[in-house]
């Protein structure tokens, strides 16, 4: 039996019965056929993709099913989760189609964010109507029709039920924390970001849905949806990337290895590994620069754009005429490796 995702997830939904969110703890990916057909028999699955709510009899079944076939984590989660008043789901996706439900939107970002799929690995359209716009708090996430009334009721009872963001995406770190990471601010990551081993996110780096970091980086800037960072690659202090929902369009923005874009830099092309940005300096596919040869002589100009994905670059903003210049980055930018080995 085919099988592209499978998750156990345990959720929460609004007191008209939706779906809010699903926490998977332990998302698989490709399980094998064993796995997948011994599930299957005990919640009646016959093919295609599912999100399936289970209730206390099929859950308790599950245990056994998955201890036949050796899947000890998820056996582990149904007994921690038999019992349980909250609502859970066993979502099964044969292909990675278009999802169709809340809980296949939350298993694929999840299978991001646990690094099982990397940025652009999933089919993710569509998914914005099938995530509502939640109030997370911390009592969870609460439906916005049912907000006044349990912020009523908190005060009823002398306390205060706090609202953290009123957003479609919750935290990251909510629903997983990969191992090898470093994050100063958890808020600013949201659940779908894959944040490579090695990654530091300092304070004020952020780091949107489907897109994140391959390996060992320092991000202090805004890595924003759809870009992906290459391995041993920083982002400057207040850096931005312009992604698929802030201009990029249909250009996906990355950033190769090794490279470095400087404090308030910008970048709005795809960038070849070993380049440079220099601080304050944003450059977009439509910027004009001035080609510069070894003795920093003008060779022509050109559109940024026609060295997308072109390595060892520079760029720099000539201070006495404005004009952005790019020249060979022959030193490629050594960055900081004392850091990098503590990240």
């Amino acid at each position: 039996m085919a099988n592209f995702a499978l998750g156990l997830g345990v959720g929460t939904k609004s007191s008209a019965g939706d779906w809010l969110e699903v926490y998977y703890n332990a998302p698989l990916l490709n399980a094998d056929d064993a796995l997948v057909a011994a599930v299957a028999e005990k919640v009646g699955y016959e093919g295609g993709n599912q999100a399936i709510e289970l209730d206390a009899a099929q859950l308790k079944s599950l245990e056994a099913a998955f201890l036949s076939v050796d899947a000890e984590a998820q056996a582990e989660v149904v007994e921690i989760l038999e019992g349980t008043s909250q609502p859970v789901v066993l979502c099964i996706l044969e292909t990675d189609a278009a999802p169709q439900t809340t809980a296949e939107v939350y298993l694929k970002l999840s299978l991001l964010s646990n690094r099982l799929v990397q940025p652009h690995g999933l089919d993710l359209s569509g998914m914005f109507p099938l995530l509502p716009n939640v109030a997370w708090t911390n009592e969870g996430a609460v439906a916005l029709e049912d907000l006044p009334r349990r912020q009523l009721s908190a005060r009823a009872q002398g306390r205060v039920l706090d609202v953290q963001s009123v957003d479609k995406f919750p935290k990251m770190a909510n629903y997983a924390v990969p191992a090898g990471i470093r994050i100063g601010d958890a808020a600013r990551i949201r659940l779908g970001a894959h944040v490579g081993e090695g990654t530091t996110v300092m304070h004020e780096g952020f780091i949107n849905f489907n897109a994140g970091t391959l390996g060992v980086s320092m991000v202090e800037g805004r890595i924003s949806a759809g870009v992906v960072v290459g391995n041993g690659s920083d982002v400057g202090g207040g850096a931005s990337t312009m992604g698929t929902l802030s201009g990029g369009n249909n250009v996906v923005i990355s950033v190769g290895e090794n490279c470095l874009l400087g404090a308030n830099a910008g970048l709005g092309l795809p960038l070849g590994d070993r380049c440079t940005i220099e601080a304050g300096l944003y450059v977009t596919g439509g910027s004009k620069v001035t080609l510069l040869d070894d003795q920093n002589n003008s060779v022509g100009v050109i559109k940024a754009a026609e060295l997308a994905g072109k390595p060892d670059l520079l760029f720099r903003r000539n201070s006495q005429n404005g004009r952005i210049e790019v020249k060979t980055n022959k030193s490629a930018i050594e960055l900081n490796a004392e850091l990098h080995s503590h990240n």
